[in-house]
Formats: C-alpha cells, sequence, structure tokens
C-alpha cells in the first residue's frame, strides 16, 4: 500500500510557524490500527485522514495516542490539500 503524507503549518504563511498537521488523503479507510500506528509515527499533534464521500469529504483526526472527535487546524491542513 502506497499513501501519500502532506505535513501543513495551518494559521501560517511561512515553513516553521503556525500549527503542523499530518495530512493523509485516502480513497477508501484502511483500519483503525493502521492510521493510529500512522499518528504514533508521525508524532505531530494531530494526524488528519480523509476520504470522498460523494459530493463530500469524511474526516478522522488521530493524535499519537488515540482518535479525537474534532480538530480545527488538521481540518484546514487538510481542506489547503484539497485545494492545491
Amino acid at each position: 500500500m502506497k499513501l501519500t503524507l502532506y505535513q501543513v503549518d495551518a494559521f501560517a504563511s511561512r515553513l516553521f510557524k503556525g500549527n503542523p498537521a499530518a495530512v493523509i488523503p485516502l480513497a477508501s479507510w484502511i483500519p483503525d490500527k493502521l492510521m493510529q500506528q500512522l499518528a504514533m509515527e508521525n508524532n505531530l499533534a494531530e494526524t488528519v485522514f480523509f476520504v470522498p464521500e460523494g459530493d463530500d469529504f469524511r474526516i478522522r483526526w488521530f493524535t499519537p495516542e488515540a482518535e479525537i472527535n474534532l480538530c480545527g487546524h488538521a481540518t484546514l491542513a487538510s481542506a489547503f490539500i484539497l485545494f492545491l
């Protein structure tokens, strides 16, 4: 399996500023355990995964320790990647 990973500094227009998040776009969901392992490996505050669903997207957020219910800066980082 090959995945693309982006590290995005949200709330900043320069490198090494803002709030970093790892963004991993997916074609379909991968196992929860693998998403958690990837978040642990990234070791950032949040790693976000998203998949297309119709005209929309589904999104999930992981810290190195657990899945969380919401993360603003990681959501904005995902939007940045979607609009590249």
